[in-house]
């Protein structure tokens, strides 16, 4: 028999808790999205688009609590819309939103800290804030076009008129790709989550995890990194429940699924390199300053 050391089941032990927790929220959530992305077009999100620059910002925002798309998919969806005549800021502010404000995931933050809503609501508050204040931001100083592609391809757009059937399948099949794309992501971040509880002393975490600047800074790195899902990060943030302060929880949880690595690869292939440089830092010197006030 091969004998591992203890603290490795101990980081088992971790790592499954925290995937069995969040798989059912990952689920149900790219389903939910699959489903709303078969149904509302975007098309018909631009033909509602109000025209006032503040009013499209605070449409955007609140776009995000009818889309429960994870970051891994939002991106596109941005793309799309700003295609179809949407604002930039309207668009960016409901990319920050999106992945925080539905329903599927405020819930999940809800079960994660242990049917508490104070970190629910801090959540959600935390990111109609930072999107409502980076649209206004960039409504006003970025001017150009937000794209990386000049051309406009016309010809995609034209959605074939698909039977009930068609549809129902097409929604299966982007719910599972989102699903195996999300799950690497997932593994990863509770694989590196719980390596963390496990090996850093728990006396380190505590010191970084009491500092109000240090923590939020240490957060936000870690959300950046582990680069998780929305629907899941809940779970993996209630891991640190005991080490480090709510502030810097909520940063974690307010800026991961805004910033982290997959999504700027998706923002940079996507949009010119001006605005994601506007966005990041943005939204880290906003997130960092809310997560001070908390």
């Amino acid at each position: 028999m091969i004998f591992l050391p203890n603290s490795f089941y101990q980081m088992n032990t971790v790592f499954i808790s925290i995937l069995i927790e969040s798989l059912p929220f990952v689920i149900i959530g790219v389903f939910i999205a699959g489903i709303i992305q078969m149904f509302v077009t975007e098309e018909k999100i631009a033909k509602i688009m109000p025209k006032n620059p503040i009013l499209a910002v605070l449409f955007g925002t609140f776009l995000g609590a009818l889309f429960p798309a994870c970051e891994c998919g939002i991106v596109p969806i941005v793309k799309r819309l700003v295609g179809k005549g949407v604002p930039i800021s309207a668009g960016i502010a409901f990319m920050l939103t999106g992945p925080i404000i539905n329903p599927v995931v405020l819930f999940s933050t809800y079960v994660a800290f242990g049917s508490d809503w104070r970190m629910a609501l801090y959540r959600a508050l935390g990111a109609v804030i930072v999107s409502v204040l980076v649209g206004l931001i960039i409504a006003y100083f970025f001017k150009g076009n937000p794209l990386k592609t000049k051309e406009v391809h016309h010809h995609h757009h034209h959605h074939p008129v698909l039977s009930i059937r068609k549809k129902i399948w097409q929604t299966l099949q982007h719910a599972i790709d989102e699903f195996f794309s999300m799950g690497k992501y997932l593994i990863i971040g509770a694989l590196i989550a719980a390596a963390a509880q496990t090996y850093l002393k728990t006396a380190t975490l505590v010191a970084i995890g009491q500092g109000e600047a240090s923590s939020s800074v240490v957060m936000m790195t870690l959300a950046f990194v582990l680069s998780l899902c929305s629907e899941a990060d809940a779970f993996i943030a209630s891991s640190f429940r005991s080490t480090f302060s709510t502030g810097s929880l909520v940063a974690f949880l307010v800026f991961g699924p805004m910033i982290d690595i997959k999504n700027v690869l998706m923002m940079l292939g996507t949009f010119q390199t001006k605005l994601v440089l506007m966005i990041i830092s943005l939204t880290a010197i906003l997130v960092f300053v809310y997560s001070l006030l908390i």
